[in-house]
């Protein structure tokens, strides 16, 4: 208990006193994570929509694959991306490897098939009444769309909020495709586990906490907007 009291005291610290270090390791955290879920969504949502009201042939191996990936390690994911952008790898031209740019990809990789398939899900559970009551009052594609989309919000937040755990919550692809360089690639995450291994118990929870209470405003953020109501 004293440890989680000094572990907090240590947070509010390095919050109070502007350390920069901290500062620059918090934003880092943002910025990938929120990149990383964006892009997540931005090809998840139109991709989870289309297998969730089309019919096609392979559709069902696809789906299976995608919620396969749901479960991918993310120490696989890191050595997919590691060997992408490794030297003699076919994206080394890039050289991308070490850099917040790989942690993305790795983030994506891992927080794509998250949204895609839960979103794929919600899409499947419309009723086949709705949509011929809809088609049946003379809506085009795009107003059927809509409508669909608005009648899913909250799935559909659901999804992304799901995706932004995974990917907020990541250590092992970020460590392995960022290198957890000191004022470059390192995260809180990446910082909690350096601090742990140097015996650095005060620091690492203080670290702890304060990734804590950005997930949480985030997740917050996120839960106000799906609670909304569904039709303004």
């Amino acid at each position: 208990m004293e440890l989680l009291i000094e572990g907090l005291k240590k947070a509010i610290e390095m919050i109070f006193t502007g350390n920069q270090e901290v500062f620059a390791i918090t934003w880092l955290t943002l910025k990938v994570c929120l990149i990383s879920i964006l892009t997540s969504t931005l090809f998840g949502l139109p991709f989870g929509i289309l297998l969730g009201l089309t019919r096609f042939k392979g559709r069902k191996i696809l789906l299976m694959f995608i919620n396969i990936g749901m479960g991918l390690p993310p120490v696989v994911a890191g050595l997919w991306i590691t060997m992408l952008l490794w030297r003699s790898g076919p994206l080394s031209e890039l050289t991308l490897l070490y850099t917040p740019t790989a942690i993305v990809m790795a983030q994506v990789l891992v927080s794509l098939p998250i949204v895609t398939s839960l979103t794929a899900t919600a899409f499947q559970q419309i009723n086949d009444k709705m949509l011929l009551q809809i088609k049946a009052l003379g809506a085009t594609k795009w107003q059927t769309l809509t409508i669909l989309i608005k009648q899913s919000k909250i799935a559909i937040m659901a999804a992304i909020m799901a995706g932004f755990g995974r990917v907020i919550a990541e250590v092992g692809a970020a460590m392995m495709v960022g290198g957890n360089i000191q004022g470059d690639t390192r995260i809180l995450t990446t910082s909690i586990v350096m601090e742990v291994s140097k015996g650095n118990f005060d620091i690492a929870l203080a670290l702890s906490f304060i990734l804590l209470s950005v997930a949480l405003f985030i997740t917050a953020a996120l839960t106000f907007l799906q609670q909304r109501r569904r039709f303004s």
